[in-house]
């Protein structure tokens, strides 16, 4: 059994993303599954298609993909991704879509098919902040959140798939004030934790982690 676990490149002027440097940390297996890690840069298209790459490659039958959502307190399991690309600021290559849908024949949302509500309970429970997340905003990390989840659909694939965010780490709001920010030893326990969960969990719980507004 083998789970692919994608981290992005840094952007938006950072020196580093912990995304993909978490990522590569993770033991190379995990309950007897192989962890495959890759890097995928922050570019609209090119992300995806590295994801498929190694998918068609290595036939996982789990996708995790971990972004940064700088400003966030704690790992953030996204539930849903939307159909639209409303970049904020240019990809790493200067692309910058605005207010167009992704997929044009696609679904306006797909549903993470992680257990999204039992990652949350288990990393609280080891003792690392965790929330839910019902945006994973409109910029790269949505589009191959959203893009995964609509090609898994389409070929009718067995694989379970999800997008977690991450907060910065420390090194990166030094000049940030008022920021939030994490270890990159605790991300990567949290990392760890959640692929443990999702080996462990095909199916979620119903917990009371919804929000009021």
């Amino acid at each position: 059994m083998k789970i692919l676990i994608t981290g992005f490149d840094s952007f938006g002027g950072e020196k580093m993303n912990p995304s993909y440097e978490s990522v590569k940390k993770l033991p190379d297996k995990i309950l007897g599954w192989e962890v495959v890690k890759i890097e995928i840069p922050t570019v609209i298209n090119k992300s995806m298609d590295k994801i498929v790459n190694n998918i068609k490659k290595i036939k996982p039958d789990v996708v995790i993909c971990v972004g940064q959502a700088g400003g966030r307190s704690c790992i953030t399991p996204e539930k849903i991704a939307i159909n639209i690309n409303d970049f904020a600021i240019e990809d790493n290559e200067g692309n910058k879509v605005v207010g167009e849908k992704i997929q044009q024949e696609g679904d306006d949302g797909y549903f993470s098919t992680l257990p999204v509500n039992k990652i949350v309970e288990d990393l609280r429970k080891k003792g690392i902040p965790s929330d839910i997340s019902y945006t994973a905003g409109t910029f790269v990390c949505n589009d191959v959140f959203y893009n995964l989840m609509y090609y898994v659909k389409k070929n009718k694939l067995n694989i379970r798939c999800g997008f977690i965010h991450i907060p910065f780490v420390f090194e990166q709001v030094v000049d940030k004030k008022n920021t939030s920010a994490m270890t990159l030893e605790m991300i990567t326990k949290g990392l760890d934790n959640v692929i443990r969960t999702v080996i462990q969990n095909e199916t979620d719980t119903k917990s009371n982690l919804g929000t009021i507004c």
